[in-house]
């Protein structure tokens, strides 16, 4: 028995994939984030910024909290919030899928909707702004340690301990970057001949929760000497095997896990050997309005 939902954050399945890999030397594996109590690897970070942030009296009940969210993050952080009973606004373009919207307003949070062409970009505008009036305390996930520290505390030693100390090949979207600088830190001391592969999307292509982003909003927990690769992902590529994860595994995820993916088997299929995780971000259930799976 737990004593609270939170206590189910973390220690997620891995799962070795069946069909994807058909180099016999190299086993994939799949860190299925989706099962966190929130459905994505964000509750683990969400709740370490806000108990963090809690512990050392950063905030209190009586702050206003504001964070921009392309969806996951919000979600978790929405979750987390209702019970601390903290007040929570989130801001988010307005084409973010209607799952995510409701699933944050159910969880009892403000959200607040930027033009959709602004991007994320325009959420974390808006928020800056409202921040800078002086009435609201901002996460900022994209320069919060709290963030990576995570999964430097909990996905890092979870994987390493799950595949027995045998894992070579660590690879991650790349959104915040807190997912892979955490685990990267971790899994790095453990034994610095892991390499650590970053996912980032193709120019032009548009796939939520992996950018490549413009300077100015780079995040400031990014540090590129945690990565040790990075590959390219299209937005057809990432359809197409966000796709395949349902059909041909029945892991049922969002299109960055089919983007990290599509990279992961890529890299499979070009190494000698090898024990190689990759992660599920989320659930697929949160993009059913989108065109993803028609």
């Amino acid at each position: 028995m737990n004593d609270s939902i939170l206590d189910l954050i973390g220690n997620t399945p891995l799962v070795k994939a069946q069909t994807l890999v058909k180099n016999p030397n190299v086993a994939l594996y799949f860190k299925l984030e989706g099962d966190n109590p929130g459905g994505s690897v964000k509750d683990r970070a969400a709740y370490n910024m806000i108990k963090s942030a809690l512990d050392r009296g950063d905030i209190t009940k009586d702050t206003k909290l504001i964070e921009a969210t392309s969806g996951n993050t919000g979600i978790a952080l929405a979750m987390i919030a209702g019970i601390f009973k903290l007040d929570l606004e989130l801001v988010m373009p307005e084409n973010a899928t209607i799952e995510r919207v409701k699933t944050m307003r159910a969880y009892g949070a403000k959200v607040t909707l930027t033009d959709g062409d602004g991007g994320i970009e325009g959420a974390r505008d808006y928020a800056e702004e409202k921040m800078a009036g002086g009435d609201y305390f901002m996460f900022n996930q994209f320069s919060n340690n709290d963030n990576w520290k995570a999964h430097y505390k909990t996905t890092g030693p979870e994987i390493w301990e799950d595949t027995k100390h045998k894992i070579t090949h660590f690879v991650s979207s790349m959104g915040t970057t807190g997912t892979i600088m955490g685990t990267s830190g971790f899994l790095k001391e453990q034994n610095k001949d892991i390499q650590i592969v970053g996912v980032q999307p193709t120019d032009n292509s548009k796939i939520p929760g992996i950018r490549k982003w413009p300077e100015a909003y780079l995040p400031k927990i990014f540090n590129p000497e945690k990565v040790d690769r990075i590959l390219e992902v299209s937005e057809a590529d990432a359809v197409a095997m966000t796709k395949r994860l349902a059909t041909k595994e029945g892991i049922f995820a969002g299109m960055s896990s089919g983007g990290a993916t599509a990279a992961a088997v890529r890299l499979c299929e070009e190494l000698e050997e090898g024990l190689v995780v990759s992660i599920i971000c989320d659930r697929g259930d949160r993009y059913l309005s989108s065109t993803i799976f028609d």
